[in-house]
């Protein structure tokens, strides 16, 4: 027993010395382990404020990143508006100058058709003409003789040519060197009889004008004609609509054609505008087509356009041309088939035309692509639709986007809602583009909030 006794104690005595010792061999360990960790914990505030500051300087590269891209992105479609403003510029050159000549403001229209012809666009050669016209009315023969020679030279193959020559025999004819037809009718004449043989005996009107058409007279005058035929509403007169407007007359004339079918055709015109839309390459036809449609409200055939068109002008013009008409089914099942994001932006731009903030919301809301949204956004700012932008405000997380909504708020001149996104917003930059927006606008309450934030 009393071996046993000392053996167990000579056991726990080892095993105490064996843990004593281990605990010495420990305790520089656990005092430097100890002492790492209040160095950590002393450092924990710099490590706070490493990361923050690097948190900052990667939002400063993602702004800086974003705004270099949608930089981009302006410049491209400054440059697509930019091509699209030169066209309608030229186009508005035109028509305003045909209005002078209608209104006999003859130096305004010479002055119209001079810079068309400086500009070279594709209408130089009627511009030509039309500038050869005027300067004959305002007695410039030698000018219009110019003109002339140059349509003749330059636009050998041009659809004008032939009203060219007829111009330049009546110039040579107003200066005595070519002679006068004894038999001619003063022009007016001849419509107060044209008019009243429309109204009466439509089926012999028709070759008396086809022959008064095909003549010298000005494309002024053989316009004048077709609206008097058009007017009878006869078929007669549809024939000849229908004939001038596939023809190969100069381009004004189909044109015209074109509106007057679209004025008196009623529901026969459809199928023969159609017609001649899938059978024409010129470009000016194939737009007064597209503008036709509106006075007529044909959508399916603006639709077919705005579908199938390949070039990418008249395209656009179709799909502002089916806001306009209203045609908002129309533009929802383009919008959900096209890929093109340029197009996609135009048909939004037709939506906002036809007032419909229906397809706006959901594009604001739910669209993929930020350029679209930010598309929308604008156009919904444009429509006064606050209580949407300010939810879109409240549950986006895009800088980008919510900076959209502050440019709608300005473009709408909504200050009340600027002035509650300055107070409430907790990013120093967004609330600083508030407060700049602010001070442009000049209202009672952006001025009050400027008041207060100068008094704090």
């Amino acid at each position: 027993m009393t071996t046993r006794n000392s053996f167990a104690k000579s056991v726990w005595t080892r095993s105490t010395i064996a843990a004593l010792a281990l605990g010495l061999l420990l305790l520089p360990a656990s005092r430097t382990a100890h002492a790492a960790r209040l160095h950590d914990f002393a450092a924990l505030p710099q490590n706070v404020q490493s990361q923050s500051e690097a948190d900052d300087a990667r939002r400063e590269r993602e702004e800086a990143q974003r705004e270099k891209e949608e930089e981009r992105r302006e410049r491209e479609q400054d440059k697509r508006e930019a091509e699209q403003d030169r066209i309608e510029h030229l186009q508005e050159l035109y028509d305003d100058g045909r209005e002078d000549l209608d209104d006999e403001h003859y130096e305004r229209a010479l002055s119209k058709f001079t810079e068309l012809v400086k500009l070279n666009g594709p209408q130089t050669d009627a511009a030509l003409y039309w500038k050869a016209y005027a300067e004959n009315k305002l007695g410039r023969k030698a000018a219009a003789l110019a003109s002339i020679a140059d349509i003749k030279s330059k636009y050998a193959q041009s659809r004008w040519r032939k009203d060219a020559e007829a111009l330049e025999f009546e110039v040579k004819q107003s200066t005595g060197s070519a002679k006068p037809n004894p038999e001619a009718e003063p022009d007016d004449l001849k419509a107060l009889a044209l008019r009243a043989l429309w109204q009466s005996d439509p089926e012999h009107a028709l070759p008396v004008t086809e022959k008064m058409m095909n003549g010298s007279g000005s494309p002024k005058y053989k316009a004048n004609i077709l609206f008097v035929a058009a007017q009878s509403g006869s078929p007669q007169a549809m024939d000849l609509l229908t004939k001038t407007a596939k023809g190969q007359s100069n381009p004004d004339l189909q044109r015209k054609a074109v509106e007057y079918l679209a004025m008196f055709g009623g529901g026969k015109s459809s199928s023969v505008l159609k017609e001649l839309y899938g059978s024409t390459s010129d470009e000016s036809v194939k737009r007064s087509i597209i503008r036709s449609y509106l006075l007529s409200g044909d959508k399916a055939s603006l639709f077919a356009a705005a579908k199938n068109e390949k070039n990418e002008s008249l395209r656009k013009e179709a799909i502002r041309t089916l806001g306009l008409t209203g045609g908002t089914s129309e533009l929802e099942q383009l919008y959900q088939s096209e890929t093109s994001l340029d197009v996609k932006r135009e048909i939004l731009q037709a939506f906002f035309l036809s007032g419909d903030s229906k397809r706006m919301e959901q594009t604001a809301m739910g669209e993929k692509d930020t350029e679209l949204r930010r598309t929308a956004i604008r156009n919904l700012g444009l429509m006064g639709k606050s209580d949407l932008l300010q939810s879109i405000y409240a549950k986006e997380t895009d800088y980008s986007l919510k900076e959209e909504v502050l440019n709608a708020y300005f473009l709408s001149g909504n200050a009340k809602a600027l002035v509650a996104v300055a107070k409430a917003e907790k990013d120093p930059s967004l609330k600083k583009k508030a407060v700049e927006k602010l001070s442009l606008m000049g209202s009672k309450e952006g001025n009050e909030y400027l008041m207060e934030i100068l008094n704090k």
